[in-house]
């Protein structure tokens, strides 16, 4: 659906390239990250995908129109929300979303029927006819993501739609992200909130100094962040000491044993590849299960712990800028 191939920005009188000999695909039907700290080239790139600005060099395709050759076709079949935008606080959310469904080219009938399913998506209804001023910021920010739906794009461009939210917003606003991933929307999203993409994203690129240094899986980029490492989690109703007690009778090699809260806590070693090491942790946490079941003890809870998102970009990045 996306193809960068060796793009490269230059902005004047700037001592190095913005974004430099990038090339990444991303596939139809992705919910695609892009982290990198302020500088890195996140938004340059973003602004070149939604046909905004040219690129110096390289090609940018995105749904098979080519962003310097047409970028109105490309105009047509994406949805841009920058990192800031405006409101018009006169108007009410609907006349908001009307007036841009009109600016795309939409019948009256069409606008009709589509104002009212935006809202509904991205659960404005009730507030369908009150002044977009009178918004919170996270309200504004769903009805900036409602704006860039209206005339049905394949492709959505979000330049840090969770930015200064609140704990509840950000949740509401991920939900939203979630739901245009089913509806099978590509989604390019940038984000500070690191957490926010592990639980969002399908995959993620990592992007520092203008150039493109990890582009992979949620999964494989948490793997970065503990390689080789597994930490099962697991509480029974008799309490962790009990649950403690069973494991270590149970002489499970390798392990080691600890009480965290109200869980004991088993760290073991898996394979250093990525895919084996899934299916490891896998196996891990159902033998732990099976494990304190086999000794008659009731289970509460139990997960594998996920490598930090945080954890895997510091160890894949260097701390500079472009």
């Amino acid at each position: 659906m996306i193809s960068l191939r060796l793009l490269t920005i230059r902005y004047p009188r700037a001592q190095r390239a913005a974004v430099e000999n990038l090339s990444l695909e991303i596939g139809a039907g992705e919910v695609f990250g892009f982290i990198g700290p302020n500088g890195a080239g996140k938004t340059s790139t973003l602004r070149v995908l939604a046909g905004l600005m040219s690129p110096t060099g390289g090609t940018a395709v995105v749904g098979g129109v080519d962003v310097v050759k047409d970028p109105s076709g490309v105009r047509r079949i994406v949805g841009y929300m920058p990192d800031f935008f405006g409101v018009y606080e006169d108007l009410t959310c609907r006349e908001y979303l009307d007036f841009f469904a009109a600016a795309q080219g939409l019948r009256r009938d069409k606008r009709e029927a589509v104002v009212p399913q935006v809202l509904e998506l991205v659960d404005l209804v009730p507030k369908a006819d009150e002044l977009t001023g009178s918004l919170s910021r996270g309200m504004q920010q769903r009805l900036g993501l409602a704006r860039v739906l209206v005339h049905e794009p394949q492709v959505l461009l979000l330049d840090e739609p969770a930015s200064g939210l609140d704990p509840r917003a950000r949740v509401e606003i991920r939900e939203v992200l979630r739901e245009l991933g089913r509806m099978g929307k590509t989604v390019v999203l940038s984000s500070h909130v690191l957490a926010d993409l592990a639980s969002a994203c399908t995959s993620v690129g990592i992007i520092e100094e203008g150039r493109l240094v990890y582009h992979g899986s949620v999964a494989d980029a948490l793997h970065v962040a503990a390689p080789g490492e597994c930490v099962v989690k697991a509480a029974v109703l008799e309490g962790a000491e009990a649950a403690r007690k069973a494991l270590e009778d149970a002489r499970l090699e390798g392990a080691e044993l600890s009480i965290v809260e109200e869980s004991v806590r088993v760290a073991m070693k898996v394979s250093p590849d990525a895919e084996s090491a899934q299916r490891e942790r896998l196996e891990a946490a159902a033998m732990v299960g099976a494990r304190l079941q086999a000794a008659g003890l009731r289970l509460t809870h139990l997960e594998v712990e996920r490598g930090d998102l945080e954890r895997a970009f510091m160890a894949l990045t260097e701390g500079r800028l472009a």
